[in-house]
């Protein structure tokens, strides 16, 4: 297992401690972790398509379904 050293400012700090605590086990195991959560599971990153993240919100809204093809709505648009 490789050694890798860094820094935290004290209200973090308390927070691993703390967390080491609750767990009873060490800073270190905390910290690993942490960043084995983060490098494994990263929040946002190939989660899926569009759709996939807003499947719930699609067909929600009602309005005229021809927004896209009808010329009178596209009259002015990009000017």
């Amino acid at each position: 297992m490789k050694t890798l050293t860094l820094k935290l400012d004290e209200s973090l700090y308390a927070k691993v401690v703390a967390l080491a605590n609750r767990r009873r086990t060490t800073q270190s195991a905390v910290v690993r972790d942490a960043i084995k959560s983060c490098v494994e599971a990263p929040r946002g990153l190939g989660v899926g398509s569009a759709l996939d993240l807003a499947k719930d919100l699609a067909g929600c809204v009602t309005g005229p379904a021809d927004l896209s093809t009808n010329k009178a709505r596209l009259r002015g648009f990009g000017r």
